[in-house]
């Protein structure tokens, strides 16, 4: 019999009362079950949830917003089955709750982020793009972040330049005056742990700025002077006694008296690793002083000069400066017309550089550096790695097959702009890769005379190599040369890890082809169409 029309509805309600329930309970038990999964009650962890990340924090006191949530969820379960009535029960007044008191705004996770783990992540973004302008943003966003970014660590490397560079000298001036006024603040308080300085177009504040740094930042090592004027000799002298750790001194294209830099260097030459400077007049005083052992420690020298800049020639004594910087492993002389000294004859050898590793003669004009010349710089360097000689029309294959450098890995004897008139080397490219095609890594021979069979026998020593091992090659400059398609495509075939290659202005190539290539897909995209092309005729 069926029961009556009055209880359905009741029975109903009861169903959808129990199923509610039951769907709740079943979605609030796994809910719970991973939040107590990630953080177990009593274990001090707290979860926050952000758009696009779940952050458990040690040591932040107990989760208000997880039990907040459990608080919402409680008031919304539906009554238990048992108080299902037909009649509604009475309404029962309830006292007045207590006002709450007033929270301010949640502050969001970037607030709650230990200090700590701030600073290592800030350091890995000082790292990569330096430490302006992302600190001084940074330090605006909240306290912690300002806190954050104001630690001393952070600023270890800072280039400083007035925004006003370039333009009419007053405004020059009022914005240096500036920036020294901020520096006055910024050097205690800020770079007191500071190591690399580079100051670039400062014309009349230089000697008040190296003052500071002199007084407040004792563990500078590396200074660099780019377009400044009126640096004096008390100027270097004085930051020179300030700053023992310093060792590291780049005045290129700075108007700085060789008196200055003389004094520099008798203060600080036994603690010097690094010089740079620009060739003027003034720099016979300077390598004067490096002749007679003023920096005996020296490991990197450069010399150069802008490359439409006409001087006169550069006089070096190879012998004394071995003797005076016998530790130098880089050499760099560019863009210079290097006049060396005659030997003489019955004149011994200098001693060498027995720990040098990189030599750089590169140069857009004439040149003198000869076979003879690069012998007495490299007799003694049995640890070169990289031979700069582009525009050396001088030096010939069978001069740097005689070297003593077995494990050369950079070769650049490309010549640019040379006259036509000149007479060019047409053999003996083979005893270049014979020599070192095991170890090249950097190939340049553009703008070379070699015939067409000369660069087939030099290019073909790469695939000799022994079965199971690829050349290490993996940039080769052949622009300007008479390299054939058969030979581009051999060398192309048998170095897997080439990664540049310029084929412009290649007279034998076909068109189109001529070009330079960059990346493992455009250099195999041309061995493609090499190989088609040379199919094609057949």
């Amino acid at each position: 019999m069926a029961p009556p029309p009055a209880r359905r509805p009741r029975r109903r309600a009861i169903r959808r009362a129990r199923s509610s329930l039951l769907v709740g309970s079943r979605d609030r038990s796994a809910e719970d079950w991973w939040w107590d999964r990630l953080a177990p009650s009593g274990s001090e962890y707290h979860l926050m949830q952000a758009d696009s990340m779940l952050l458990v924090l040690p040591g932040l006191g107990p989760s208000r917003a997880r039990a907040h949530r459990r608080a919402s969820r409680r008031a919304q379960r539906p009554p238990p089955s048992g108080s299902v009535a037909a009649a509604k029960p009475r309404p029962r007044p309830r006292p007045e709750p207590a006002p709450a008191p007033e929270q301010g705004p949640d502050a969001g996770w970037g607030d709650r982020i230990p200090l700590e783990v701030l600073v290592e992540i800030f350091g890995l973004l000082v790292a990569a793009d330096g430490p302006m302008p992302f600190l001084g943003r940074a330090a605006r966003v909240c306290r912690r972040w300002h806190e954050a970014a104001s630690q001393p660590a952070l600023w270890h490397t800072v280039t400083l330049s007035p925004p006003l560079a370039g333009r009419a000298v007053k405004g020059n001036v009022k914005a240096e005056k500036k920036l020294l006024a901020s520096l006055e603040w910024l050097m205690p308080n800020r770079f007191s742990q500071l190591q690399r300085l580079t100051l670039i177009h400062w014309k009349s504040q230089v000697h008040p700025v190296l003052k500071l740094v002199s007084e407040s930042c004792p563990r500078l090592t590396f200074l660099k002077l780019s377009d400044c004027h009126a640096v004096t000799a008390d100027t270097l002298v004085m930051l020179a006694k300030a700053c023992g750790q310093l060792h590291s001194l780049n005045l290129q294209h700075s108007m700085v008296e060789s008196t200055a830099v003389v004094s520099f260097l008798e203060e600080a030459g036994s603690r010097m690793r690094k010089l740079w400077l620009t060739y003027s007049s003034q720099t016979t005083a300077i390598l004067g002083a490096l002749l007679s052992s003023c920096c005996p420690h020296l490991q990197v020298l450069e010399v150069s000069t802008s490359i439409n800049h006409n001087n006169t020639p550069l006089q070096l004594p190879i012998e004394a400066l071995q003797k005076g910087c016998p530790q130098l492993q880089v050499l760099r002389l560019l863009n210079l017309t290097w006049l060396p000294k005659p030997s003489g004859r019955g004149v011994a050898l200098g001693p060498g550089f027995p720990s040098l590793e990189e030599l750089c003669l590169a140069s857009s004009t004439c040149n003198f550096v000869s076979n003879e010349v690069l012998g007495r710089l490299l007799h003694g360097s049995p640890n070169l790695r990289l031979l700069d000689l582009r525009g050396c029309t001088r030096i010939t294959p069978a001069g740097l097959h005689d070297l003593p450098c077995p494990e050369l890995e950079q070769l650049h004897l490309g010549l640019y702009g040379v006259s036509d008139r000149l007479t060019l080397v047409k053999e003996g490219s083979s005893l270049l890769t014979q020599k070192w095609y095991h170890t090249l890594r950097e190939l340049d021979l553009s703008g070379q005379g070699f015939s067409e069979k000369d660069l087939e026998q030099a290019l073909a020593a790469f695939s000799g190599t022994p079965s199971g091992s690829h050349p290490a090659l993996c940039s080769l400059n052949l622009r300007a040369t008479r390299v054939t398609p058969n030979t581009v495509s051999t060398v192309v075939s048998s170095c897997p890890s080439l990664l540049y290659l310029n084929l412009e202005s290649c007279r034998c190539l076909p068109r189109g082809l001529k070009r330079a290539y960059r990346g493992v897909e455009e250099v195999q995209w041309c061995l493609e169409q090499l190989l088609t092309s040379h199919a094609s005729p057949s």
